[in-house]
């Protein structure tokens, strides 16, 4: 990690950059990928761009700079073209270029993604994939265009996903079937693809032969279908001869899985993860291509992002003169009103999680991976001095909620393995609460006022949640509810009498997340208090309003008493209260507040007799559902209502102030008042970290191991030596120039794993500027040189959202009209 301190260095070592980057396949291994072959030439994809090099290797070039990803490159029969797939317009779509460079010419214009997938023989018309006439999400169907753009028209098949037509393009060599899991390594489920070779007269279909395998990439030479197959161990290449009706293997893989292929003149080029080979026709031998790759890689250079949008995990400060953030990694404060927010942190190659402020203010605690696994870091709070930092013990974990004790010697934590500690930050050796049977995330924890006591909820046998109060000296936890209802959200009153929580009487539909039966339902919650000691009295007890008898008056003071009466008295320090716990019979101490059973979704404590109460409310309305907060007095026994349509919210220490996100606002307001629309508005627009990509990826490749030797389902990993294969896949780091080959690194890595719905997608990927593209509703032919309207699709009309363009008042557009102009252009 490097700790940037002053800001001349910060500016310095941004001015120092070198942005350019270069590596050769003999040093290290270059994630090329997608590579497609002309008799002089090989073009490929890297760091989202592509690049040719001559079919011996050497240095590449560079064909494209566009801001999206461009990918599938292929060479036209004559090698003069290259068409590929782009998002240049900030959509999927097929474009074509010239194999000696140029200006990409866009090919197809439909507001889906449309995937290049081949050309015909003759070099005139492209193939692709599309869902434009799709009726469900589930299945795509293969399209024909020419290449100057004309009407495509579609490939007599049901569906298909890939695809290379035969010399005489009579027939095609297709998958039928999308691979559900490409990253699932050795995948045998009702999912594997096939390949079948369809007559395009008649579209009877023939079977390449299989066993459940994998087979993909078909690639037709001849009388061949060269294709890639598991069905031996690692993707390799085969071959089926389409006269003898055998399969071949051709090249013996004990590596890395053949990831792409694609035919040329005499040679198939083929991408084995990391690596180019061409494989020659005539001899059947394979030799590597040695690829040097120079540029500026602009995906690698340092810099500044703001980082808004990526905010989360936000608390306040003691006294809310200060919102805290976690924030891509980074600790940052943001004041309420005067000064500049600031980076505490300042480390892009170290993750830093779960911000908590102490209530004395001198504090911020955080969980750190700087040691390579996460340790409780603790930094004062002006961001300077030392940082102390506590071992959490073996084995290492993920952690969560840091929650600081009222005297800020003490800090109450969960783990993923559903365990609850807390560490005194002077001793700093953590001791065990308890641990769950269920539950995911953070475990919610309350301190009572004078730090000796927690109180949270812990699931039973029953699936039911049940209160529970953890006593420091005594080292022990007792149940306080009795398991008859859901209990959730427990919270200490700051005045230390109670213990405030919500419970449900008619979850029980609701209790299996997997049981859909239970969706209907709508579950409610009450708020109930328990009085925590036999001297104590109900908070609910019955009130009478007495007439009050009229003091005698009393003689005016003399001068000088009147003067002591009236001079300033110097603040008495508040005395933090005892909590004493009886726990004999403690359960019929429970009283239901007077409050209306809602769907509550948290408590929080801001004074004496005082809380907080958040409810997501049961609406069905359109756009995102946000959470109300009300607010109840115990004394004066009122709820109100104090804000809706929130994200987050959060109070300070001293319960004088409260964080809240309301839509992409942030704001800091205080808790007396009713809250003004749009006041306390914090600023964190601006708020911006240091970025250094590669420092980034390496974390992040620490960091997704990690995840799966703590949450993978199974604790054996299916067998997977998770170390050896982190180290076998780690030399791919160096050369990674752009963000979606590092989701192309954890795609391949990860798929050792042989599991499915394990996802790799999103991150930092550029995002082009979008042109949206738009559709009448109406399926076309070209008759007479038009376009001709065959049908018009009719839509919910009522429905904003489903209305249909030509069949609204007016238009009168019909089946067989022709569309003569747009805009005024033929």
């Amino acid at each position: 990690m490097r700790k940037v301190v002053l800001a001349v260095l910060i500016l310095l070592s941004i001015m120092s950059i070198d942005s350019s980057f270069s590596s050769a396949q003999g040093g290290k291994p270059l994630l090329m990928r997608n590579p497609t072959l002309s008799r002089t030439h090989i073009a490929f994809v890297y760091a989202g761009d592509l690049w040719t090099v001559p079919r011996e290797g050497g240095e590449a070039s560079r064909l494209t700079t566009g801001e999206g990803v461009e990918t599938t490159p292929l060479f036209s029969p004559d090698g003069r073209t290259i068409a590929f797939t782009g998002e240049y317009d900030g959509n999927m779509d097929v474009y074509t270029i010239p194999a000696i460079g140029g200006i990409p010419k866009r090919v197809t214009y439909h507001p889906g993604a449309d995937i290049l997938q081949g050309w015909t023989p003759d070099g005139r018309e492209l193939m692709f994939l599309s869902q434009r006439n799709s009726y469900s999400g589930r299945f795509a169907r293969l399209f024909r265009i020419q290449v100057d753009g004309t009407f495509p028209t579609e490939i007599p098949l049901p569906m298909a996903y890939e695809g290379s037509f035969s010399p005489d393009a009579s027939k095609l060599a297709y998958v039928p079937i999308q691979r559900g899991f490409a990253a699932w390594k050795r995948y045998r489920g009702g999912m594997t693809t096939p390949i079948w070779i369809a007559n395009l007269s008649d579209s009877a279909v023939e079977r390449v032969p299989r066993d459940n395998s994998n087979d993909f990439n078909p690639m037709w030479i001849g009388d061949k279908v060269y294709f890639l197959s598991d069905r031996n161990g690692p993707i390799t290449l085969f071959s089926y001869d389409t006269r003898t009706k055998l399969v071949t293997q051709l090249i013996q893989n004990n590596g890395l899985d053949i990831k792409s292929a694609s035919a040329g003149p005499d040679s198939i080029v083929y991408e084995q993860f990391g690596a180019l080979n061409l494989f020659d026709l005539k001899s059947g031998k394979s030799k590597p291509v040695n690829v040097a790759i120079s540029g500026d890689m602009l995906g690698l250079r340092s810099k500044f992002e703001k980082v808004a949008q990526r905010v989360q995990n936000a608390h306040l400060s003691p006294t809310g003169a200060r919102a805290i953030f976690e924030a891509r990694g980074e600790i940052l404060i943001v004041p309420a009103e005067k000064g500049d927010a600031r980076n505490l942190t300042n480390t892009t190659a170290v993750a830093e999680r779960d911000p908590s402020w102490s209530p004395d203010g001198k504090w911020i605690a955080y969980f750190s991976d700087e040691s390579g696994e996460y340790e409780l870091h603790l930094r004062n709070q002006t961001g300077m001095g030392d940082v102390r930092k506590i071992n959490l013990g073996n084995p290492p974990s993920f952690y969560y909620s840091p929650s600081w004790s009222p005297d800020s010697k003490k800090i109450a934590y969960s783990d993923k393995r559903l365990n609850l500690w807390y560490v005194d930050i002077e001793k700093g050796t953590p001791v065990k609460v308890d641990s769950l049977s269920r539950g995911g995330g953070g475990i919610g924890v309350s301190w009572s006022p004078d730090s000796r006591w927690l109180t949270y909820v812990k699931p039973l046998k029953s699936w039911y949640n049940a209160v529970f109060v953890y006593g420091l000296e005594e080292g022990k936890s007792t149940q306080v509810t009795d398991g008859m209802s859901d209990a959730d959200g427990a919270e200490f009153d700051k005045g230390g009498k109670y213990i405030f929580f919500t419970a449900s009487t008619d979850i029980g539909p609701r209790l299996f997340g997997f049981d859909m039966s239970g969706y209907p339902q709508r579950p409610t919650r009450s708020v109930y208090a328990c009085v925590l000691r036999k001297d104590l009295p109900s908070p609910l007890a019955p009130e009478s309003d007495e007439e009050k008898v009229a003091e005698e008056k009393k003689d005016e003071p003399k001068p000088e008493a009147a003067a002591a009466a009236t001079a300033p008295k110097t603040p008495e320090k508040k005395e933090t209260p005892k909590v004493g716990i009886d726990f004999d019979n403690i359960g019929q101490r429970i009283v239901a507040l007077p409050i209306p059973a809602l769907n509550f979704v948290g408590l929080i404590s801001v004074k004496a007799n005082t809380l907080f109460i958040a409810e997501f409310p049961n609406s069905a309305g359109p756009g995102p559902a946000g959470v109300t907060i009300h607010k109840f007095d115990l004394d004066k026994r009122k709820l109100d209502k104090v804000i809706d349509n929130i994200s987050t919210f959060d109070v300070s220490a001293n319960g004088e102030k409260m964080l809240f996100r309301q839509g992409p606002g942030w704001f800091i307001a205080a808790t007396a008042q009713p809250v003004k629309p749009g006041e306390g508005r914090i600023k964190v627009e601006d708020l911006e970290v240091h970025v250094d990509p590669k420092a980034e990826w390496n974390q992040m490749y620490r960091e997704a191991w990690r995840i799966e030797r703590d949450f993978f389902y199974d604790p054996n990993h299916h067998g997977l030596d998770l170390k050896a294969t982190a180290k076998k896949y780690e030399p791919y780091l160096e050369s990674l120039a752009h963000r979606a080959d590092l989701n192309y690194l954890f795609q391949e890595m990860l798929g050792e794993l042989t599991v499915g719905h394990l996802y790799v997608q999103g991150g930092d990927v550029p995002d082009p500027k979008r042109v949206p593209g738009g559709l009448l509703g109406a399926d076309y032919k070209i008759e007479n040189g038009r376009y001709r309207f065959s049908r018009i699709f009719n839509g919910e009309n009522w429905n904003p959202r489903l209305k249909a363009p030509l069949t609204q008042p007016g238009v009168n557009v019909a089946a067989g009209d022709y569309l003569l102009a747009v805009r005024g252009a033929i």
